[in-house]
C-alpha cells in the first residue's frame, strides 16, 4: 500500500517520470517514510497497549525463564518470519528494549529481521536454486545467533540511552489507579507521542540518505565486482553493500547478475547480507535509541560476521 501510495502521489498526481533519478529517490523516499512512520505508530501502541496490562518485570521473568538458545531461537525465528528492511526492523527492535527482553537476544532478532524472510526465500529458490537459498538461510541463522550472543557478552545495556529505560521503567505517563481502555488507549498514545518525538527527525535523515543511494549510487559497481575472487572481494562486496540500502528481496535481481558474471557464491553472499542487514539509514536511527559504543559494537560484529561468513562459502564452493 506505500508503493502504491508514492505511486498515485509521485507518478500520478505530479506526473514525474518514473524513469528519472530524482523521481526514483523520491518515490523511494515517500514510500520508505511513511511505511516506517506508520510501523513506528502502529507498533509503538501496541506496545503501550500490551505493557499497560503486563508489567516490564513479568515479561522479563518470562524471557528469563527460558533458555538462551531458546529465547534466542524465538527472536530468530520472528525476525525470519517478519518481511522487514533494517529500518522496519527498528519499531520492534524498540519494543523489545522496552519490554525489558535482553539486548543480545533483541540484536538477534534485529539482524535476522532483515535478513531472513519468507519472501527472499521463495524468490531465491526460483531465481538460484534450493542450494544456494539454504546456505543463504543458514548463513542469516548464524549470523543472528552467534552475533546476538557476542554482542550480549558486552552487556550493551549500559549504552541504551536513558530516556528508553525511563520509559521503560514508568517514568513516562502512566495509569494511575485507572483500568479503563480509556485510560489505556491514552497511556498508548503517551508513548507514541515520546518516542517518535525523539526520533521523527533521525528517521527523516536516515530515509533521505537511503533515497540518495536508491536513486543515485551507481549500481554497476556492484557488477565491477565481476569475477574478483580474491580474498579482499568479500570486504569489498560488504563496503560496497551498506550504503545501498533494500531488504532481501530487492537485492535477489542484482545478486543474481552477480552470480552470472561469475562473482563467487560467498561473495554474493556477503553482498546480500550486508544490504539486508547493516545500512546507513538503519543506523542513523538506531543511534537516537542506542549509544555509539553499542552501535559500533553492532556494526562491528555483524560486519566481521558476514565477512568470515563469505569466506568461509568460497572456501567451500
Amino acid at each position: 500500500m506505500f508503493d502504491f501510495f508514492a505511486n498515485w502521489l509521485l507518478f500520478g498526481l505530479f506526473g514525474l517520470s518514473s524513469e528519472a533519478s530524482y523521481a526514483k529517490s523520491l518515490h523511494f523516499f515517500v514510500m520508505d517514510l511513511t511505511k516506517i512512520f506508520f510501523m513506528l505508530v502502529l507498533v509503538i501502541y501496541l506496545m503501550g497497549l500490551f505493557r499497560s496490562f503486563v508489567s516490564t518485570e513479568r515479561v522479563r521473568k518470562y524471557v528469563q525463564g527460558k533458555s538462551d538458545f531458546v529465547a534466542r531461537s524465538l527472536a530468530i525465528l520472528l525476525g525470519a518470519v517478519t518481511p522487514f528492511c533494517s529500518c522496519s526492523s527498528v519499531p520492534l527492535f524498540i519494543g523489545f528494549v522496552e519490554a525489558g527482553i535482553p539486548l543480545g537476544i533483541t540484536f538477534s532478532f534485529l539482524i535476522a529481521s532483515p535478513m531472513i524472510n519468507e519472501i527472499a526465500v521463495v524468490m531465491l529458490l526460483g531465481i538460484v536454486g534450493w542450494k544456494i537459498t539454504l546456505l543463504y538461510i543458514l548463513s542469516g541463522i548464524v549470523v543472528a545467533f552467534v552475533g546476538g550472543l557476542i554482542i550480549q557478552k558486552f552487556k550493551p545495556e549500559r549504552w541504551v540511552e536513558d530516556y528508553v529505560w525511563k520509559i521503560q521503567m514508568g517514568e513516562s505517563p502512566s495509569i494511575v489507579q485507572d483500568n479503563s481502555l480509556t485510560a489505556r488507549h491514552r497511556y498508548a498514545l503517551s508513548e507514541v507521542k515520546t518516542i517518535v518525538g525523539r526520533i521523527w527527525k533521525w528517521v527523516i535523515l536516515g530515509v533521505g540518505a537511503g533515497a540518495l543511494f536508491h536513486g543515485y549510487f551507481p549500481q554497476e559497481w556492484a557488477a565491477s565486482l565481476g569475477s574478483a575472487n580474491s580474498l579482499l572481494a568479500v570486504p569489498m562486496a560488504v563496503i560496497l553493500g551498506v550504503p545501498l540500502y533494500s531488504n532481501a528481496v530487492g537485492v535477489i535481481p542484482l545478486a543474481e547478475a552477480m552470480l552470472l558474471k561469475g562473482v563467487a557464491v560467498g561473495t554474493t553472499l556477503a553482498f546480500m547480507m550486508s544490504i539486508a542487514a547493516i545500512s546507513l539509514p538503519e543506523l542513523l536511527i538506531l543511534r537516537k535509541v542506542i549509544k555509539w559504543q553499542a552501535l559500533a559494537l553492532f556494526t562491528g560484529i555483524v560486519t566481521l560476521s558476514i565477512i568470515l561468513v563469505g569466506w568461509f562459502f568460497n572456501s567451500i564452493l
